[in-house]
This record gives structure tokens, sequence and C-alpha cells, in this order.
């Protein structure tokens, strides 16, 4: 036995004279970089008498005892060579600045250059390492780098989540982009961290790139700041010679976006070299470490959870993942991220609230929500009375109402404050720096833990403000901050989560719905949530499909064992009074889920045969809520056919196509989405075919419900069009217009929003709701919700957007060309929908 390469060179030694000891074994398990000291431990491992064969190296095998120990990593390369580790946060600049440094450094100087990136599974927001080598001879390191000569960390939040000194040597560098003065870096260092410093001689630069950026208006992007602050410290090549090369790379990086945004750009290397040198106290060298704090958190959360997202899942031993050989992992882990790296937080100013929960509503990660308190949840608060409000609305008597942050987990984009319309005062949020509402995370994790839903006092389908009282089980994603499609899948599982099943089609929606080891999908106080399950591109429509066909066999199982039950007269009579119940409402999820409580306690009660058997499938009596989501490019394009093919086929499926007009999972390709004069990959000279229609292909069988939606703009349209499209025993189709961070927003993404009400106003976005119930009633299905759009503001709408300035910077000809073009194609598709709208519709009479 053992690995193909190994038993080759048996097989070739086989009987020779003065034979070699054998000795075989892996590397690279999981995808991971085979370092020198795994080279080493290779070698150590061959010094010994008996060497291990059929080793491993680089995992911790404490099941088997197949790894080789490791030791420390050591510095290879030869003299000159200099290492640089560069710690950022997902779509600050940090990857796309160090790509530049590398080329400016190879291609103005003699040195040799090399450059690694490594990302985690978020989307921007994530967690970013850059990692650079340069050096007067060739670079032969095929790893990354583990031994850096400087580090920098662009998030101060990453001091206290991640090992940001593991490796970096003696006499090394340390740059911090904080808000801290230097006597506060002093107070507020880790104290692993400021003995590391110590003991290793290591010169600690501060700056704080995240406040001159917002001054110079380039909101979080502090990476030309913290690029140009790396090359005045190390004096790579000369820092003359690096300004100049910076601000070329930052015509060609930015030019075509205009020259506001270069002169910004160009500010922000001048101001790099304004920062600190903060001196490194001897004692530091003799700290003791902080008092361990142990947290309330389920082992595997402690043992697997927190590791993988420190970055140290490469050294968890194997023994944590016994009896979950088969992939298996909890729901609901994102709840424990924590990881505080939003620069600003929105601040819940009470008296200016009217309690209308839209903050909540259109939140992307579910990081601020309403809590109502009763008496005793208020007698045990860290906050009194006059931190809340009396609550508002029939059936919450006697409660109090708060608007709580979720400092940790909130993302920084600001959306909940635009949407605020607060009262005569202002509005009742304003973002301040997250350093000020810290302590209020204290009032956020009571109110998670003591606080219970009051979901039960309303209709959480009524109306925009009474969904927020629902549980999101959809919370925490790993989606971009200001995402234009979270709102929507947390609204799903507010509204139908208890019972809702999932099938993904791979792209933006699989990645932040199942981003490890953080899992957004959870369940409520019930124990109940959606299940999840992601597919490919191409067979996710059917994929989900398969979900329905297999619940229908299981129901048709029921109903034939509840008939034979009643038929055979051995159960009470309450009991088969209630499986007829079940037979005549099995389509209707909401009284299935309160049928299946009365009925399970009288299965188990009951002795027959068939209560047995019903009993062993009683999770079957709750009516799924099927949903089949993904977005544009597969649902316009790669799996359109099998879309098509479940429309037709009449089940009642519900499928939500988040529509970014662009593949923006894989780097912004154009798809059949995407509008004429949008500037994308594939389409660098404009998209030159208008947008498919999907909804009104859909349409077309008659049959299929179908919506067009954009929260931004009407929410309650939003509500009731998914409210509509769930309750429909059939197929339903519900297209949301989503803004994503590939668009370009010049407003930012903290106004995806607004974006979807200027998109909706000017006509490049309608909203409708095609029922077919209507028709049997002798309406009409088409119901269009747009108001007649402001066409002045079209051109305008385009010109807010990058994907779109970008072609005039490029080819301002064409651009004004298809601008015209786009218009005139919304008006079409517009004026096409108003005909619709108006068809007088009447049944024949007999």
């Amino acid at each position: 036995n053992g690995e193909p390469l190994y038993l080759d060179v048996k097989d070739a030694l086989y009987g020779a004279e003065n034979q070699p000891l054998i000795v075989g074994g892996r590397y690279g398990l999981s995808s991971k970089d085979f370092t020198p000291a795994q080279v080493l431990a290779v070698y150590k491992n061959l010094e010994l008498p008996t060497p291990k064969n059929r080793f491993t190296v680089g995992i911790v095998d404490d099941v088997t005892f197949t790894s080789l120990p490791l030791e420390e990593e050591v510095s290879l390369g030869g003299e000159g060579i200099y290492e640089a580790k560069f710690y950022g946060l997902g779509a600050d600049g940090t990857v796309g600045a160090n790509k530049n440094s590398i080329k400016i450094i190879g291609d103005n100087s003699d040195k040799y250059s090399q450059a690694y990136f490594e990302y985690d599974s978020k989307k921007s927001g994530g967690f970013t390492c850059s990692h650079l080598r340069f050096g007067n001879s060739p670079i032969r390191s095929t790893y990354f780098v583990t031994t850096p000569n400087f580090v920098a960390c662009h998030v101060q939040a990453y001091l206290r989540l991640y090992d940001v000194t593991k490796g970096l040597k003696k006499n090394g560098t340390f740059l911090l982009n904080t808000v801290w003065n230097p006597e506060e870096v002093k107070e507020n260092l880790p104290v692993h961290i400021k003995r590391y410093f110590a003991q290793n001689n290591i010169r600690l630069f501060t700056i704080d790139a995240t406040h001159i950026a917002n001054e110079i208006g380039l909101g979080n992007r502090t990476n030309t700041i913290l690029q140009s602050a790396f090359f005045k410290i190390t004096n790579v090549i000369p820092y003359d010679l690096a300004v100049t090369e910076m601000k070329k790379a930052i015509v060609a990086s930015y030019g075509r976006k205009g020259e506001d945004i270069v002169n910004k750009n160009y500010a922000a290397v001048d101001r790099g070299g304004e920062y600190t040198e903060v001196e490194i106290p001897a004692e530091w060298a003799n700290l003791a470490d902080e008092p361990v704090v142990e947290e309330k958190v389920p082992a595997f959360i402690r043992d697997v959870v927190r590791p993988i997202n420190a970055q140290n899942g490469n050294n968890l031993p194997i023994s944590r993942f016994k009896g979950r050989e088969d992939g298996t992992w909890d729901s609901g882990t994102a709840k424990f991220d924590k990881r505080g790296v939003a620069a600003m937080v929105p601040e819940w100013i009470m008296d200016n609230c009217i309690q209308c929960n839209q903050c909540a509503y259109v939140c992307p990660h579910a990081a601020i929500r309403p809590f109502v308190l009763d008496e005793k949840e208020m007698a045990n608060a860290p906050f009194g009375e006059d931190e809340t409000l009396k609550t508002n609305g029939k059936g919450f008597e006697g409660t109090r109402f708060r608007m709580q942050v979720d400092v940790l987990d909130c993302l920084d984009c600001g959306n909940c404050v635009d949407v605020c319309p607060g009262n005569k005062n202002g509005k009742a949020l304003k973002m301040v720096e997250i350093a000020t509402q810290l302590p209020n995370q204290d009032n956020w994790d009571y109110c998670m833990e003591n606080v219970k839903s009051k979901q039960h006092l309303v209709n959480i389908k009524g109306n925009v403000k009474n969904t927020q009282f629902a549980t999101p089980l959809f919370e925490f994603s790993g989606a971009c901050s200001g995402c234009g499609e979270t709102p929507y899948v947390k609204l799903v599982s507010q509204l139908f989560g208890n019972r809702q099943m999932v099938a993904n089609a791979t792209g933006c929606t699989s990645i932040y719905s199942a981003s490890a080891p953080s899992t957004p999908y959870t369940k409520g106080e019930d124990g109940r949530g959606p299940a999840w399950a992601n597919s490919l591109f191409e067979d996710n429509a059917e994929f989900g499909m398969g979900m329905v066909m297999a619940e229908e066999k299981m129901q048709a199982r029921i109903v034939r064992l509840m008939n034979e039950a009643i038929d055979n007269n051995c159960c009470s009579d309450e009991l088969k009074d209630l499986f007829k119940e079940w037979i005549d409402n099995r389509f209707d999820g909401d009284v299935t889920l309160e049928l299946q409580a009365k009925i399970k306690p009288l299965l188990k009660a009951c002795a027959c045969e068939y209560c047995k058997q019903i009993d062993e499938l009683s999770h079957f009596l709750v009516k799924r809520s099927q949903w089949i989501i993904g977005g544009d490019g597969w649902g316009y394009d790669i799996g359109f056919g099998g879309l098509d093919h479940v429309i037709a086929s009449g089940k009642n499926v519900n499928i939500l196509v988040l529509d970014t007009e662009v593949y923006s999972n894989t780097g912004g390709q154009a798809s059949k989405s995407t509008p004429v004069g949008a500037v994308a990959k594939f389409a660098a000279a404009g998209k030159r075919i208008r947008k498919k229609d999907l909804g009104m292909i859909a349409a077309t069988y008659g049959y299929v419900y179908v919506a067009q939606i954009a929260m931004g703009a009407n929410q309650a349209q939003t509500l009731r069009a998914l409210r509509e499209a769930e309750s429909y025993n059939g197929p339903s189709l519900v297209i949301a217009y989503s803004p994503c961070i590939a668009h370009g927003l010049r407003a930012g993404m903290g106004k995806s929003q607004a974006e979807q009400k200027r998109a909706v106003e000017c006509g490049y976005w309608h909203l409708y709701r095609f029922d077919p119930r209507l028709e049997a009633e002798g309406k009409n299905p088409m119901q269009l919700d747009s108001k007649e759009p402001d066409w002045s503001k079209f051109q305008d709408f385009l010109k807010g957007e990058v994907r779109y300035t970008s072609l005039m910077k490029q080819f301002p000809e064409e651009a004004g060309e298809l601008f015209q073009a786009a218009e005139e194609n919304a008006k079409w598709r517009y004026n096409g929908y108003k005909r619709m709208a108006n068809v007088v519709w009447e049944q024949e009479e007999e």
C-alpha cells in the first residue's frame, strides 16, 4: 500500500541489490502550502532510525498519527530578500494597491518581485492578506510569506481577531492603521502584541488613514494612503520615485472614473507620510498574559469555527472533526463572528424614532432590529426605561420598544440611516465612530439572549413594520457592505423561514449563504429554520423541483395512511377530524403548521400502526415553502433552460432571481440581463443588445405568478409580491432589482436602497405583479405598480453609476448613442407593460 509515486519507485527498485529504504507520504492536503518547515520535517523523519512511512505533513493528525511534527518556519531566499504582509478588508483597495506596489518595485528597480494574495470566503468586507517579496536575486518561494520583515495591519479590529505578528522577524517593522493616538495605542494594544514588539525589537508606526480618507472624500478606501506610507517607511525604492510611479498607476487605474477620483487619490499619496512612530517601552517584554475570559459558546464554535475565522484552520487537529466526517456543519454559526470591522456604525436617537422599522427592513446583515420587552425583561435589562419607548400598536400594551444595533456585526453601509424618515426633529439614526458605540454591544447581547420574540402578537405578513418583529432566520452573512440582494433573502426568511427549503444556485447568493465556517441561515426559538442546499448554475431549478417532488411523494403517503386510519376507525374521533382537516388543507403552509402541533401529541397517544407510521413522517405534515434562489447569471443565462422547464411543469415552487444585471460573483461579466450601454467584461465598449425580459417570458405561460420588485422603491409592493408568490399554488417567479458593488454607485453602497428608488422613478426599472388568480375572477392579471416615470431623470441615473460613466470616458460618442438607446428600450418596455395592464379583461359570456 502507498501513494502512486511511492509504489512506482518501489516497483522500479524491486529486487535491486543494495535497495535503499523507501519512504512515502503526502503533502499539500486541502491545498495547503508546502513550506520550508515542512521540507525540513520530511528530512528529519528520514534521519530517524525507523522513518515513518505513509506519513502526512502539513496537517495535525491526532487520530491515525500519520503527521510529522513541524518546527518554526525559517526564512529562505538569501540575502537581500525583503518580505511583507498586508492585512486588509475586502474592497478596501489593499490588494489592488499591493498589485501596483509590486509592479512599481519590479519596473523601477533591479529587484525581483513576487506577490501572492489570500482571501477568506466572504465577499467584500472579508479578510485579505497580501504577501509580497522582492530582492536582488531570483525568488523561488512558492508559498505564502511566513517570516515577514514588514507587516501592515489596515484594520484596527484585526489586532484581536488574527495573529498579525506571527513570524514577524526581529528588528522588523509594523504599520497600524488606527484611530488611536500614540498614548491610546500603548493603552489598547493586546498584551501579547506588546510583548512581541518588545522582545523582538519591532518598530511600530501608526497612521489614521481612515480619518484621512474621509477628509479627502475617499470613504473607506485607505489603500493609497497606506501604500504611500509603506514606501516612505521602508524606502525599498527612493520615495520620490515611488510617489511618481504611484501617481502614474492612479491615472491608469482610475483615469476612466474621472478627474475628481484621480485628484483625491493624488492627495492620498501626498498624505501617506502622516504617520507616527510609537516608542516601545522595554518593560513590555515582561508583561503577563491577560486573563482568559471563558465565553459561553458551543464547543463546535470554540474548537472549530473560531480558529478557522482566526485564520488558524490549517492548524486544527483532525480530532476536532470526529463525528463530522460527512461534512455536517451547524447552522447559525455566523452570529458568533463578531468581527467589529466597521469604522462607523448607526446610533439610535430614541426621541426621533417613529417605530416604523424601515431601518431593520433594509439592513443587509440583520444588524439592527426592533426589540419589544415585557415587564420582566425590562426589569433585568442593562438599560433603563428612559432608554426605551412605549411600543406603538395594538397587541403591544404594557411593553417597551428599543431599536438595537449589533455594533460588532454591522458593516458600516449606512442604508438604515438613509431610509430612516425620523420625525420633525430629524432622523432617528446617525452614523458615528464604532469606538463610541462599543458599550452598546452589551445591550444587543442582552436582547438576543433574554428578550423573547413578540411576533406572535401581530400578523408579521400584514405590513412592512410587522415583518421586522419576526426573527430573521438569515443573519450576518458574508455579503458585501450595502448588498442589494440580502435584504430580500432575509425578508423571505422572516416570512416563511420556519418552513422554508432553499435550492441555491452557485454565485454570490451561495457564497454569502455558506461562507464557511460562517453559516447565516439559522433557526428561531421554536427550533425551526430554513433547510438550505447549493447546486450548480445549470441545474439549480431542477434541484429545487426535485425537493418539491420528494415532498409530494411523502405527503401522498401521509394522505393514504390517514385515509386508511379513518376507514379502519382505529383512531379517536378528534384525531380523525384532524386528519380530515389536514387532508383538506395540506397545501396551506400556515394551516398545516398549526395542525402539526395538534396532531403530533395524539399520534403518540394512539397505538395503531397507521399512527406509528404517520408519526415517523410527522415532519412532512408541514407544507414546505420551496424557494429556488439565484442571480441573473443563473436565471437569465446558464440556468434558464432549467428554470423554464420548472415553471412549465406547473409545480408549486417560488423562484427568486436577484438581478444585479451582471455576473457579480465571477468578476463582472455581462449577462443577458445587462442593459444596453452598460460596461462589463465581454462588453467593454458597452452592451449593444437590449436586456432580456425574463418576467414577460414566464408570463406567457399564463399560469405562472410573476413579479418585478425593488425594495428601496416600494417596500410594501415588495412585501405584497413575496406574500402573493408564496401563497400561489403553482410556479412563481420574483425578479428583484439588486444594486451591486460592481455597478460602481457614485453615491456608494450606503445608498443602494435609494438607488432602487431612483431606478424606478426614472423608468430604468419597473414594478409589476402578474397574478393568474385574477384571471379566474374576470380581472386583468397584470398590475403595474410603478407610477409614470419621470423620463427626464433617466440619463442622470445612468451617470450615477461607473458601469455607465466609464463608457463616457472611453467612447464618448458611442456612449451618447447607447444611453439614448437604453432610454428608448426602457420606454418600449414600460409601454408594453402599460398596454398589458390597461387591457379590459372580461370573461366571455357563455
